[in-house]
């Protein structure tokens, strides 16, 4: 069974981590699809937004293999890590187009490792949230990001006692955009939100996102000189003089990211 599953439809990628017997947890060929699935979606111009979601167990991922971390390094010698492309997901972080997180369960570890690439976010409600690293002698420093997304002492919180945490709590901070009450309609709000994404400007919309991720990184002076380098591409398309004269007509624009 394949542990990543990949569909795109109306400008929609829907990533889907396929491993409910195993808590939807993170192995070496799951990590590596992730990375595949990623270029793909980057390099495919018909996709305008990305949904990443898993198969329904109560656990939307609970991160590393732990099992298959044991057996490599008890049958090779070497840390699980040694054997992924790309261990800490940073082709996903380099998308540039938007991604939304579908959490149809509790996470931890690596799997908030995958929610805090995303730009936004729908939880269900009654999961548990948490970084737990420091329990299992692993480590977290993926998790620096989220200083951006939780207040610091709440993060610290977090990766040092390594708790899991009422996903509730973490809404109130602004960790989540919506909570849903089942699974089903967490990816419903997860596509209306990729649906009306998916029908904006697409050169927009990537500046849009670029220009944010670069304040994160780069403090607001930086961000605020490389988010207009970005737009620099956004003023000088076709699209930018069909919106104003869609507008002026009447009518909705016609997008052709040009």
């Amino acid at each position: 069974m394949n542990p990543i599953e990949l569909t795109i439809e109306d400008g929609i990628a829907t990533v889907r981590i396929n491993r409910p017997e195993r808590k939807n947890a993170l192995s070496v060929a799951a990590t590596n699809g992730l990375a595949d699935a990623w270029d793909r979606i980057e390099s495919d111009d018909s996709v305008r937004v990305a949904i990443l979601t898993s198969a329904d167990c109560g656990v939307f991922s609970a991160g590393m293999d732990l099992k298959e971390a044991a057996q490599i390094k008890r049958d090779e010698g070497v840390d699980i890590l040694t054997k992924m492309r790309d261990p800490f997901h940073e082709t996903m972080r380099a998308c540039k187009k938007p991604i939304i997180a579908a959490m149809t369960g509790s996470l931890m570890a690596g799997g908030m490792m995958l929610t805090l690439n995303c730009d936004l976010r729908v939880g269900l409600k009654g999961t548990k949230v948490g970084i737990t690293e420091v329990k299992i002698g692993r480590g977290s420093p993926w998790a620096a990001p989220a200083l951006t997304m939780l207040p610091q002492p709440i993060l610290m919180e977090i990766v040092l006692t390594g708790d899991l945490f009422p996903i509730e709590r973490l809404h109130d901070y602004g960790f989540t955009n919506y909570l849903e009450d089942t699974p089903d309609a967490v990816r419903a709000r997860a596509y209306e939100l990729a649906r009306r994404i998916a029908g904006l400007a697409p050169l927009s919309v990537v500046a849009a996102k670029g220009s944010v991720r670069a304040t994160m990184d780069r403090g607001c002076a930086g961000g605020l000189e490389e988010g207009k380098r970005l737009h620099e591409v956004v003023y000088a398309s076709n699209d930018a003089i069909e919106g104003p004269r869609a507008f002026a007509e009447k009518r909705p624009p016609v997008w052709t990211g040009t």
